[in-house]
Parts: structure tokens; sequence; C-alpha cells
């Protein structure tokens, strides 16, 4: 579909990959203060969160993201082996979790089963709107992708490594989703106008001063356990999350400093990102200037504004997929295809429907932010990279 098309789909995934990363390390961050809290040596509150989450920086972020760079940059083989360990901590957490809360669950909790109805004209709120925020869970499938040229047998593990983990993952967000809800109930935080307050905004943070309402908390599974009386489970949930979401931000970095790799290696970005560390053999430059973008981000903003940033460039970069699959059945019936769309005229038509009600459910705040992000990527593609695109002039990558 052309180079052009091509990097505005690659710098939307800056906001998918980048931003992301910086939305876990904040997630992680509200574990870790709770916990800091809980054993008495809490963090003065003005190190907490950022100035749009009622702090001024968010320390923890920061030193986490820069912790999680520091591995990327020592080897991908070392951090795989820190991230297998990592996730079993993380699935042993939740089932524990499950199967504590489930007991709990109570119907009048679900009442009002959708108290914020559909959605709003503006976007970001109700079903919809829950449902664009939501989509963030798939930037850690995708990640999956971007591994391929470091995989044995890619033809056959990519779609095993993504299939899998998309159907025990919505196992898990169904059950864990239902039981902290069902438990506590959901208790939105509502506007003077009846509407829901968008999580991420100022207005939020104002409102959720003293209250124990689940929206309001920065470590929500280990405050629903709180809640029930589990004080001792709920510090090790906490625990459990501390050290397993830091794994999250090195899939989404990993992804992240390899697509950047990438575009340097075709031209588009300066040479020196694709550099190679002689003793470690990673992009070390690139993933110590993307991690450290990505701590920053992480200080400054809260989970609500980074997620949806980062869902509108996920679901513009899934739009395009599913036209290029369309694009490539017409223009080149014939192509070897290792990987296959079966019924490719209803999936791909549905997946461009979809995305599109989800990205025009975000926020006006979040679409402006991202057709803001695609200018200044165009004028970057045709001050830099179409001049020195390896593709476009015929030469080949040193």
């Amino acid at each position: 579909m052309g180079e052009s098309l091509a990097w505005v789909v690659g710098w939307a995934l800056v906001l998918e990959y980048a931003v992301a990363a910086g939305a876990v390390a904040v997630g992680w961050s509200g574990y870790m203060n709770g916990l800091l809290i809980s054993f008495g040596a809490p963090l003065p509150e003005f190190l907490r969160t950022g100035p749009y989450d009622g702090g001024t920086f968010n320390l923890l972020a920061l030193l986490i993201s820069l912790a999680v760079t520091g591995l990327l940059v020592i080897g991908t083989s070392k951090s795989a082996k820190v991230n297998s360990v990592l996730v079993a901590i993380k699935v042993a957490a939740l089932t524990a979790f499950i199967i504590i809360a489930f007991p709990a669950v109570k119907d009048p909790n679900f009442a009002p089963f959708m108290p914020t109805g559909w959605g709003s004209p503006m976007g970001g709120a109700g079903v919809l709107g829950a449902a664009a925020s939501i989509f963030f869970a798939y930037v850690g499938f995708d990640a999956v992708s971007t591994a391929a040229e470091e995989t044995k047998n890619p033809n056959r593990n990519i779609p095993i490594g993504l299939i899998g983990s998309l159907a025990v993952c919505t196992i898990f967000y169904l059950l864990v989703g239902y039981a902290a809800v069902g438990a506590v109930g959901s208790q939105p935080m509502l506007g003077a106008d009846g509407l829901a307050l968008l999580s991420g905004s100022s207005e939020l943070a104002e409102a959720c001063k003293g209250s124990e309402a689940l929206v309001c908390s920065k470590e929500p599974l280990a405050h629903v356990l709180r809640l029930l009386g589990y004080e001792w489970w709920g510090n090790a949930i906490g625990i459990a999350a501390a050290m397993a979401l830091p794994s999250v931000i090195l899939m989404m970095l990993f992804g992240q400093t390899r697509i950047f790799f990438t575009m340097s290696r075709d031209g588009l970005l300066p040479p020196v990102f694709s550099k190679i560390h002689p003793t470690f053999h990673t992009p070390y430059v690139i993933t110590i200037i993307t991690g450290v973008a990505v701590s920053l981000f992480a200080a400054m903003f809260p989970v609500g504004i980074l997620a949806d940033i980062s869902n509108s460039g996920t679901l513009f970069a899934f739009l395009m997929v599913a036209v290029a699959v369309m694009v490539l059945r017409k223009t080149q019936p014939n192509r070897p295809r290792p990987f296959r769309t079966p019924m490719v005229w209803v999936i791909c038509p549905l997946a461009i429907a979809g995305t599109l009600l989800l990205f025009f459910n975000l926020s006006m705040y979040t679409i402006g932010l991202f057709v803001a992000w695609a200018v200044i990527g165009i004028v970057v593609y045709y001050a830099y990279g179409y001049r020195r695109s390896h593709l476009a002039n015929g030469t080949h990558a040193s």
C-alpha cells in the first residue's frame, strides 16, 4: 500500500507500545505505593502520582521503567527467562483472587447493570467507551508478532502464541472482572451532569479523595480483597502485582524497540537507532532512548490518559492491517501465505467496522492527540525518511 502509509502505521505503533508501557508502569506504581502504605513506609504524597492525578511526579513509575529498560539492554534471552517467572507469579495471583472473591459475589452489586449507559456523543464513557479503553489489552497480544525474527519456527509458534494467549487471557479477564465488580460493586463516580467522570481526569481525582470506590483505587484487586476483610491476601496480591507487572512493561518496550530498529534498518530513521551492542547484541541505543521517554510519560500522566492514547494508535494499526489483508488478496492472489485469514471478506470488514466504532468512542481529547501525532509523523517522514528510504532509493542497509 506504499511506504508512506506503512510509515504512518509504524508511527501510530509508537502510541501503541511506548505509551502503553508507561500506562502499565503507572499501574505498577499504584500497587507498590499501596504496599508501602500498608507496611508503614509510604512515599511523600506528591511523589506517588503525576500532576493530572493529584500529585506532582510518579517516582516509582519512572524507576520501574528505567529498570526494565536496563534489563532489555542486557539481552532478550535473559529477559525472556525473567519474564517466564513473572508470568507464572501473575497467573497464580489472579487465580488466587478469583478463588477468594468469587464466593463474595452478590447480584445487587450488578445493579444498575449499565450505570453509564452505552456511551456519550463525546466518547470516553459508557459501555463503548469502556470497550475502547479495554482494547489496551490487545497490545500484549500484538507484541507477540514483533518477535517473529527472534522466534524459532515462527510459522508454527507465532499463531500458537497469539491465539493461545488471547484465549487464556480472555478467560482471566472475564472471571476477574466478574469477581471484582460482583464482590464490591462498580460504584461509578458521576459529575454534576450525571455523566461518568472520565478516567485520568483531574475531576475524577478530586472526586475520589477519601473514597473507597473501586474506580478510585490505584490497586484495584488488592483493594477488593481488603474491603472483603482479607488484608493479608490483599497484600499478597499487591506483592504479586508488583513482581509481575514489570513483565508487561518489558514486553511492550521490547515491541517498541524492535519496530524502531526495523524502521532504522530500512533507512526511515537515523542509522544509529539500529546500532547493536557489541557485547549484549541488542539495539541498545533505541532501547535506552525509548526507555527514558516511557519513564517520563509514566512519571507525569495517569493510567486512564495513557491507556486511551495508546488505544488510538492500536485501533488505527489494526484497522490498516485488515485493509491491507484485503488489498493483498486482490493485488497478489498467488502470494505464499504461511498465515491465512479465513472468510477474509467477512472477517476484515467486521474488523474495520469494529475498530472504527471503538476509535470514535475514545474521548475527543484522545482523538485530537492522535491526529496531531499523525501529522507530526507525516512531517518527519517527508523531512527525513522519504529521502533516505532504502526501499524508495533501491539501496540496502549495510
